[in-house]
């Protein structure tokens, strides 16, 4: 039987569109939260929450739909930045574009919605913020420097949001998902046997394994979330909450 821990409640879930974002967006959604996806990208099967476009690394795109959905109403009571990309290639053969494509969408991206919407929070003295972070903010990989860099981002902004939202009864948490089964890690193996290597290590690239012995679904990733940002977690912030199989651990 599905739970309804937010019921009646406002949730507004970045990179809603598809991936991590999308299975949280339903999660809250079947959940009976009233939920708002904002991605730049809603050219998908249609969800059955609302999904609106916007660039979450546009200020001009993100002042807009804030101000139609405060116009709609002020409260907000849980905010998801789920929005990410992901550029490869070594900090010497890393071009300017996808450095500031990382830094854009992941770091920017957060700071740009998180600065529309702590007024709200401060102001109704309630709410939970939840920030998608990596893994691979914790531990350093080859090839992967901007991505890397752009989540350590995320996790630091979250913990200094947090610290200064704490006064007013809100919480902002990090859930730092490993290797997950979404398009954007489909990108990256080019087989089943590149699936396996992940999963048993690549010590000559990062060195990690996964000890619990597969890749995590979207729906556990949400599941981590959703629980943050419910009454049961109402005594917990400045967390970074990771879930990857225990893969940090054995780095």
């Amino acid at each position: 039987m599905t739970q309804r821990r937010f019921e009646n409640k406002r949730v507004l879930v970045t990179g809603a569109a598809a991936g991590i974002g999308r299975r949280i967006a339903e999660q809250f959604h079947a959940e009976g939260a009233d939920v708002t996806g904002l991605d730049s990208n809603i050219d998908v099967p249609a969800p059955q929450y609302r999904l609106l476009k916007a660039d979450v690394s546009s200020p001009d795109s993100i002042s807009a739909v804030t101000a139609q959905l405060k116009g709609e109403a002020v409260q907000l009571d849980v905010l998801v930045n789920a929005a990410g990309v992901l550029r490869l290639g070594s900090a010497e053969e890393l071009s300017v574009d996808d450095w500031k494509a990382c830094m854009d969408v992941n770091a920017f991206g957060t700071f740009n919605v998180l600065r529309h919407w702590i007024p709200t929070f401060k102001a109704q003295r309630h709410g939970a913020i939840v920030n998608i972070a990596s893994n691979a903010a914790h531990v350093p990989r080859t090839g992967m420097t901007a991505y890397c860099a752009s989540k350590a981002a995320v996790a630091s902004l979250s913990h200094c949001v947090g610290l200064e939202l704490a006064p007013f009864g809100v919480r902002c948490n990090v859930v730092s998902p490993g290797s997950t089964d979404t398009p954007m890690l489909a990108g990256m193996l080019e087989d089943e046997k590149a699936r396996q290597r992940l999963i048993s290590g690549l010590p000559e690239q990062f060195k990690l394994g996964i000890p619990l012995g597969k890749i995590a679904t979207p729906e556990e990733i949400a599941n981590t979330v959703l629980f943050l940002a419910c009454d049961q977690a109402s005594h917990i912030t400045l967390q970074d909450i990771v879930v990857d199989g225990g893969a940090t651990l054995a780095a």
